[in-house]
């Protein structure tokens, strides 16, 4: 496995060794120890799975709460997508910036989010599929959003606003300013 920092110096993009043969390929995606060894020592307890029918649908950008803030370990098992990590921590310097990146299924790269921040997403294929390993079990009461186009982000989608498909639930949550408190 490679490391490779990103703008935040806590969030890495995890690259497999991938082993090709005549079968096809392989690659451990996760390992524990070989995590500890790249400097993420994390214990996950859940694993999720989403799947987004339609290019152009946003999720996010989601979060959860102290006690019960989750590090995320994001990996596109099939299609593309636009990933977005704002930094939701009030007493950073960096707090209400974000990074962009894009993952497919076709590298295998993962990124590791820890606590602190929010992420959220845009399909960039149809039939995108997202397998998600976290920290903390889902905690309806922690469970906390920013809305996906908040002006203050200035976060450039991919697409246009109008078009995008995204939950009611979604695209009601608040504001940064009034999501963190």
């Amino acid at each position: 496995m490679r490391l490779e920092d990103t703008d935040f110096s806590d969030v890495k993009i995890i690259h497999p060794e991938i082993i090709p043969d005549l079968r096809g390929n392989f690659a451990e995606i996760y390992d524990k120890s070989a995590f500890a060894e790249l400097g993420i020592e994390i214990e996950f307890v859940q694993d999720a799975w989403s799947s987004s029918i339609k290019a152009g649908t946003i999720r996010g950008l989601h979060f959860q709460s102290q006690p019960h803030a989750q590090a995320k370990l994001v990996r596109v098992t099939s299609g593309k997508i636009f990933d977005v990590i704002v930094d939701i921590r009030p007493l950073k310097s960096s707090f209400g910036n974000h990074i962009c990146l894009e993952l497919d299924a076709t590298t295998q790269s993962s990124v590791f989010i820890p606590a602190g921040f929010a992420h959220g997403f845009c399909s960039l294929t149809d039939n995108t599929q997202i397998s998600y390993k976290m920290s903390d079990h889902f905690s309806p009461p922690n469970y906390r959003g920013i809305r996906w186009n908040d002006p203050e982000l200035k976060i450039e989608w991919p697409i246009d606003p109008s078009s995008a498909i995204i939950s009611e639930k979604d695209a009601a949550l608040p504001l940064l300013r009034n999501a963190i408190k």
